[in-house]
């Protein structure tokens, strides 16, 4: 018996020692070393001599899989946390359209809106001809259509390049470089590391790209952030910068150019290193030849033609009428709070009277300059050093119908002096304003046929004169009386005074303040009543509107609407009337201006010049004479044209107004009576303006430059 309970104490020992048996532990480091282990069994059948090579291998590439999936994963969340919209943002320059939608221009022709911002202008996919694209493809990434974000043939070579030379280029997809132009990955100069950094980030950027944006929609974003030296980015900047012309209208050697000089700009530049730059041109239709994209004959005849570069010169060059534009902007974003830069200016500038009226500027002032015994600096004689002292002009055209400024010219040369005479000289304007006296003595119930004496005036007659102030006639004649009308066809001095003395200073002085003109730079003395005090071009121009819209003034403007990129509306301008003046009296005294240009002192107008359009203006002369002017207008527009020097030194004796200002003044309404959306009819009441009601009066006593300049919508 006992024996037997022993043995089955072992059989209990034995079930005891199975049932405690240890079991597998899972633990983190068998995840690490498990996987060694198992390229250890793989291999140990392995002959000793490949044993050990295969196994440091398998782990070698082992580690650098995992390594690498970890990398791709860092790197992903990294690029995700770019925000794709910047691909699609590009900062660009504030365009400056005409009144027509087009990008306003110089006289020469070439583009020059543009304000603040990025030098670049957003262009569609299909708007660029596919020979440029394909150019584009060609050089850049010729494989573009049939890889993703990676072409890893070329990565290859990168890889290589890095091992043996130790730089990190080349390589680099379409894709990849939009991700590096969208956000700024530049090359580091801090080693190869860096540059490493870089490379992978663009790609995973571009992985990202791809997934979002089509091939079409990729290169259309690429091909607006390309830099082409200086400032200029994309491809419409460039096409215009270097051809002056769009991008739409490029022939095969100019994309070919165009696209040749990506890679180094400045160095290929083809207003510096023309033979470097058809060397380029040359290599890209090679390119093409080789990507099938055009035939080697297409080459060869691309080749041999010729091509025209623009000239460097006109580019950034001043204009008076941005420097209005600019003015008015700068208040507008100010008060309404508005980003500026990559904005769309609608103005209502009309390109085709501005070149106009740039060209007769300069044309009629060289006229005066070549007379005989001229004696002042002439343009060609200045030698760019300092303020130019040749003779200027100013010019400002106002549409009737509503205030807008359709051009408006500050100078002959806005680059040789940044002075805007249009807006910023005050110059005396003389008999220009007897026009405004007769105004507010019609309004006193003097009528154009009642007579008035022109006798030379005696001490004391006038009020508020000085006993010794006797203004003389310019012809030095004098009679016993004359109409009223005659005393303002004629311009006689001292018949305008007595004219202006029974309105009384008081009512000249609200006429003028209604009319535009800034009452404190007019003196409370009878002298003012024959202009010796000064005003600006665009004043005088606004205020002579008053005669041929029958009292109603609109105010100037420049400035149609302001929108962003997208079309969004966030600024509107429009007319803002006032009756500054008895409708009737305005009538009276615009018909005595008409008589002005038929028998008057405008009468060359017709006789010399042929201008046959219903019209009426003034001429004013300063002593000396050191100012010219001439301002009139016809049913469509109103203009006023100063000219003179800077210095107010005696331009050239026995000159006057008309032989002056007036000849540019015909020049402008001439030419742009030819144009198709100016309507010339006859001057008189009935005409309808462009808004409903014009019966606003400015409240006396309120400072015209308090009169609102915009209707800010909503």
């Amino acid at each position: 018996m006992p024996p037997r309970k022993k043995a089955k104490r072992k059989t209990a020992r034995k079930k005891s020692a199975k049932k405690k048996a240890p079991r597998f532990n899972f633990e983190a480091r068998d995840v690490v070393i498990g996987p060694f282990r198992l390229i250890g069994k793989l291999t140990r059948k392995f002959p000793l001599w490949l044993k050990w090579p295969s196994r440091l291998a398998l782990s070698g590439g082992l580690i650098a899989m995992v390594f690498g999936t970890l990398l791709s994963i860092t790197y992903y969340i990294i690029a995700c946390t770019y925000d794709l919209q910047e691909v699609v943002h590009m900062p660009a320059r504030t365009e400056i359209l005409d009144r027509n939608g087009n990008i306003l221009k110089n006289s020469d022709g070439q583009e020059i809106g543009f304000l603040h911002g990025i030098n670049r202008r957003i262009i569609a996919y299909d708007e660029v001809p596919e020979h440029f694209v394909n150019a584009l493809i060609a050089q850049e990434d010729k494989r573009f259509r049939s890889h993703g974000a990676v072409d890893f043939y070329s990565m290859g070579r990168v890889v290589l390049r890095a091992l043996t030379r130790g730089k990190i280029e080349g390589g680099g997809t379409i894709s990849m470089q939009l991700a590096r132009n969208s956000y700024a990955l530049k090359k580091s100069k801090e080693g190869a590391l860096r540059g490493i950094h870089r490379k992978i980030l663009e790609t995973f950027i571009a992985v990202r790209i791809e997934s979002k944006f089509e091939k079409d929609e990729i290169l259309e974003h690429y091909m607006n952030r390309i830099f082409w030296g200086g400032s200029v980015r994309g491809v419409e900047v460039a096409s215009h910068t270097y051809f002056n012309k769009s991008v739409t209208k490029l022939s095969l050697e100019e994309s070919a150019l165009l696209v040749g000089i990506i890679r180094a700009p400045n160095k290929f530049s083809p207003f510096r290193y023309f033979d470097k730059a058809l060397l380029q041109r040359d290599w890209v239709l090679k390119k093409m030849v080789e990507n099938e994209a055009i035939t080697q004959e297409e080459a060869d005849a691309a080749q041999k033609r010729e091509l025209t570069i623009a000239s460097p010169n006109s580019l950034g060059e001043g204009s008076y009428a941005l420097d209005a534009i600019r003015r008015d902007l700068k208040r507008i974003l100010e008060k309404e709070n508005i980003r500026d830069g990559g904005l769309i200016i609608e103005t209502t500038l009309d390109s085709k009277i501005q070149k106009i009226a740039e060209k007769s500027v300069e044309k009629r002032l060289y006229q005066i300059e070549s007379r005989r015994g001229f004696p002042h600096q002439r343009r060609s004689q200045w030698n760019g050093k300092g303020d130019p002292k040749y003779l200027q002009g100013a010019a400002v055209v106002i549409d009737n119908n509503t205030g807008a400024v359709l051009a408006i010219v500050g100078g002959r040369s806005a680059k040789e002096s940044q002075f805007n005479r249009a807006l910023q000289s005050e110059r005396q304007i003389g008999s220009l304003f007897k026009p405004f006296m007769f105004l507010a003595a019609f309004d006193k119930n003097v009528k154009p046929y009642h007579y008035i004496s022109d006798a030379p005036i005696r001490p004391g007659e006038i009020p508020g004169g000085d006993r010794n102030w006797n203004p003389a006639n310019s012809d030095g004649k004098y009679y016993q009386k004359v109409r009223v009308s005659r005393a303002l066809v004629e311009s006689r001095n001292t018949s305008a005074v007595r004219v202006a003395s029974k309105a009384g200073m008081s009512e000249v002085l609200e006429v003028a303040r209604s009319s535009g003109f800034n009452i404190n730079n007019i003196p409370r003395f009878p002298s003012s009543y024959l202009g010796s005090w000064g005003a600006s071009p665009e004043t005088v121009a606004s205020a002579y509107t008053i005669f041929p819209n029958g009292g109603t003034r609109f105010r100037p403007y420049y400035i149609q609407a302001i929108k962003d990129r997208s079309g969004k509306i966030l600024w509107k301008n429009g007319p803002i009337a006032y009756r500054a003046a008895a409708e009737d009296s305005a009538w009276e005294v615009s018909r005595i201006l008409e008589d002005v240009n038929r028998a008057g002192t405008g009468r060359s107008i017709r006789s010399t010049y042929g201008f046959r359009a219903p019209s009426g203006g003034k001429t004013g002369t300063t002593n000396g004479p050191t100012d010219g002017w001439y301002a009139g207008y016809t049913s469509a527009m109103t203009c006023a044209v100063w000219v003179g020097m800077d210095q107010g030194q005696t331009i050239l004796k026995g000159s006057s107004g008309a032989s002056l200002a007036l000849p540019i003044w015909v020049d402008i309404m001439k030419s742009s009576d030819r144009l198709p959306n100016i309507k010339n009819g006859p001057i008189a009441p009935g005409r309808s303006l462009s808004v409903e009601s014009v019966e606003n009066e400015i409240p006396r006593g309120i400072p015209v430059d308090e009169i609102p300049r915009a209707i800010p919508v909503n």
